[in-house]
């Protein structure tokens, strides 16, 4: 995606008009498939409504702010790993807006990681991403094959607490070096926290994103799961 092109996708999700389609299955929270147009622009797009959420111990409500947010970091990074996605206003009031990936969902992660080593450098990326982030929910399934071959990551709103809950599936880069054309994002991260991310995480929450950057840079290896419990589920 050019900037052009992704410019014209956050105007369109910003500020054109969402109409629900459905009601996305399997989803633990209230997750609906809409289309937003504006003029004759057009795209569908995932909305992540704040009443929708069902109410968890361990995150305070607002997940969809950790949505944007995932997608703010990819972008200060440099990798787009993440849909476009913005906060806003739609039929069942505040929540995210992520573009839908057309993808291949007979794909996953795992199949992914069995049968396309030419995609292994994404791979790596989105398991730098999640270490970041610390990501509590990166299921096989929630990574994706876009249709034209781009690797996306989505369902981010358990990520960035600021205690340790990290749970994914990408194991399997564990001590590996990680690269070194990731580590300079990363590094700037360490320094500081970009301010668009920032602006959608608590205080304790963004100190903790730049304690794990630092902490990545001064020992820049994938780590081993030796419990063998940080695993979510279901994997898939």
């Amino acid at each position: 995606m050019d900037d052009r092109e992704r410019a014209a996708i956050l105007e369109l999700l910003t500020g054109g008009e969402v109409e629900l389609e459905g009601r996305m299955p399997w989803s633990s929270n209230a997750t609906f498939l809409g289309t937003v147009t504006s003029g004759e622009a057009c795209t569908r797009a995932i909305y992540k409504p704040i009443r929708g959420e069902r109410p968890l111990w361990d995150f305070p409500p607002g997940l969809h702010r950790r949505e944007a947010a995932a997608w703010q970091l990819s972008q200060a990074l440099g990798w787009e790993l993440v849909p476009p996605t913005v906060v806003r206003e739609a039929p069942l009031g505040e929540g995210s807006l992520q573009q839908f990936v057309a993808a291949d969902f007979e794909q996953h992660y795992f199949t992914l990681h069995e049968s396309r080593p030419d995609l292994y450098d994404r791979l790596r990326a989105m398991c730098a991403f999640d270490l970041l982030m610390n990501n509590t929910d990166r299921k096989s399934g929630h990574v994706l094959l876009g249709l034209d071959g781009h690797v996306w990551g989505i369902d981010h709103g358990l990520c960035f607490a600021a205690a340790p809950k990290l749970r994914t599936v990408i194991w399997d880069f564990a001590g590996e070096a990680v690269p070194v054309d990731l580590l300079g994002p990363v590094a700037a991260v360490a320094r500081r926290v970009p301010p668009l991310v920032e602006r959608l995480l608590d205080d304790d929450e963004v100190d903790a994103l730049r304690r794990r950057a630092a902490a990545l840079v001064r020992h820049p290896v994938f780590p081993y799961d030796r419990s063998g419990h940080r695993y979510p589920w279901p994997m898939v």
